[in-house]
């Protein structure tokens, strides 16, 4: 079993390290700071499971959790504060650990871990709704809430992010991203995706092709191919888009 362990504190970091050391079945052990940097070590360390601690500067761990790409790691939550307790339950934790914890307890969530990885056909986490993108400029990482992203717009091997502060561009398909985004974002294009609640105005085009006006004027194309589903989930006529 591969474990990354993330939390902002070192000495919180090296306990568990040393914990998890001692359980037989763990093969890896790496740690991250914060949770953009997990976020970043996950693509390549590809863990098995998540030790994570919940409150966090920039990402919290609720946050993090609902970012992770899919096929998503479990996940144990690491905290001191037992308020949270409800909502890692919601993100799909297989366990929650309160802060001080030892060995004994530690050593029964590793064995829940394990019977999770290892049963067959074992049920997937349930995805969370996707709350925010990270994407690297210049070296940093921007932080970019999925709630301010009107649309989604592929630009050869990107993505372009159109929020009101600009279209951040992101390396990834369009078609995985908003797969990864729905059920807020909808193909209305094969070069474009939509956010439903942006949507205004839907004005009919010639051919059955219409013209998606988003809240701030943005016009987005939608091609008929996604026409329907596109006015079937803004709860329209199915006319609508033709102007009958």
């Amino acid at each position: 079993m591969r474990i990354l362990i993330v939390d902002d504190e070192k000495p919180a970091r090296d306990k568990l390290r040393r914990l998890l050391a001692q359980e037989t079945g763990v093969a890896a052990i790496e740690e991250a700071p914060d949770g953009i940097d997990a976020l970043e070590r996950i693509e390549a360390f590809r863990p098995d499971a998540l030790f994570l601690d919940i409150a966090m500067p920039e990402l919290s761990g609720i946050e993090l959790a609902a970012s992770l790409p899919e096929p998503a790691p479990a996940i144990v939550f690491v905290t001191a504060y037992d308020e949270y307790a409800l909502r890692a339950f919601d993100a799909g934790a297989i366990d929650y650990l309160l802060k001080p914890y030892d060995a004994a307890r530690l050593a029964r969530a590793v064995q829940r871990l394990r019977e999770r990885i290892a049963a067959p056909g074992a049920q997937a986490l349930p995805a969370l709704p996707v709350q925010q993108l990270l994407v690297s400029e210049r070296g940093a990482t921007r932080v970019v809430p999925v709630a301010e992203i009107g649309w989604i717009e592929s630009a050869d091997n990107y993505v372009a992010l159109h929020t009101p502060s600009g279209s951040p561009l992101l390396r990834q398909t369009l078609a995985g991203l908003a797969e990864r985004l729905e059920p807020a974002f909808l193909r209305c294009h094969r070069r474009a995706a939509v956010q439903l609640a942006w949507i205004e105005r839907v004005v009919p085009l010639d051919k059955g092709d219409c013209e998606l006006v988003l809240r701030g004027g943005a016009r987005v194309p939608c091609s008929r191919q996604y026409r329907a589903a596109v006015m079937e989930r803004l709860g329209a006529v199915t006319g609508a888009c033709t102007g009958r």
